[in-house]
């Protein structure tokens, strides 16, 4: 019996293993035969089945990046990186001190607020299209990187309100109250107590919201043109009444990518300490 149960645990971490590693797999596929297919010219990208024998070549690249003429994504890429950087950055210095109010010091009926900020995420967001695009109108602010920061702001703020509660919560008020004894005030708190010891659930939040604004496509669609232009907008314009162009669109996709999953890769530590912060205590 004394030897039994470690083997079946073994075997059953073994088989979880084996099942962590065939989901990752799974997962992964789509993206590697989106970046194989990007290497094809378009002729071998088209046939079906694919081949995989086919010859490689960054045709797909060069034309995307404009050197065949077209139009240079590099507009639009630096629009989505501004719009999902400086909002991003905006939702951590609102959500920061609204999370802490929520947490460490609870207003007064403090879980029906979460909620109402949750159910804002329950409202489609083409209802809310049509108002937006006559406010942007009557602003003059159509086509416009800044429009997007203030909404991606606004549309990211209350899922970041609600992660940021939950970690803010697990911050030992003894160290609060300590620092509070020593005479610092409130932006000192915030900025040199809570926010070094909710660095893991800070960044899983950063970067849950950067990827929701990098990946925003139906308010930047319709309320930007060609000065405000970004990246998921910059894709549709490959889908044409000429045919759609297989290899080029998935090295544009890949290349659009790329800054959300280095961003993943560089804050995969933070993020799983952020998203697992209260599971153990």
């Amino acid at each position: 019996m004394s030897t039994t149960a470690p083997r079946r645990r073994v075997r059953r971490g073994s088989s979880l293993g084996l099942v962590a590693w065939l989901a990752g797999i799974v997962f992964f596929l789509p993206i590697a035969w989106m970046a194989l297919t990007s290497l094809h010219s378009e002729a071998d990208a088209a046939t079906n089945p694919p081949s995989f024998t086919a010859s490689l070549t960054l045709d797909g690249y060069r034309e995307f990046f404009g050197s065949g003429g077209g139009a240079s994504p590099w507009p639009a890429l630096i629009n989505s990186t501004v719009a999902s950087l400086v909002s991003t950055l905006c939702v951590l210095l609102l959500a920061l001190p609204a999370a802490y109010a929520l947490s460490i010091r609870p207003v007064r009926k403090w879980t029906d607020v979460l909620f109402f900020f949750l159910s804002t995420k329950m409202l489609p967001a083409v209802a809310g299209l049509l108002p937006v695009y006559l406010f942007a109108k009557n602003a003059g602010l159509l086509d416009n990187v800044w429009l997007l920061v203030i909404l991606y702001t606004s549309m990211n703020l209350p899922i970041a309100v609600w992660m940021m509660q939950s970690f803010l919560a697990e911050v030992p008020v003894a160290v609060i109250e300590a620092a509070r004894v020593d005479g610092a005030r409130l932006p000192v708190i915030l900025a040199r107590v809570v926010a070094p010891i909710a660095l893991p659930g800070i960044a899983a939040t950063a970067l849950i919201c950067f990827i929701f604004s990098w990946n925003e496509l139906l308010f930047a669609r319709v309320l930007t043109g060609v000065v405000a232009e970004t990246a998921p907008v910059f894709l549709t314009g490959f889908i044409t009444s000429q045919g759609l162009f297989l290899a080029k669109v998935c090295a544009a996709s890949l290349v659009v990518s790329l800054p959300v999953l280095a961003a993943g890769f560089a804050a995969q530590d933070k993020l799983v300490q952020g998203l697992s912060l209260g599971a153990v205590k």
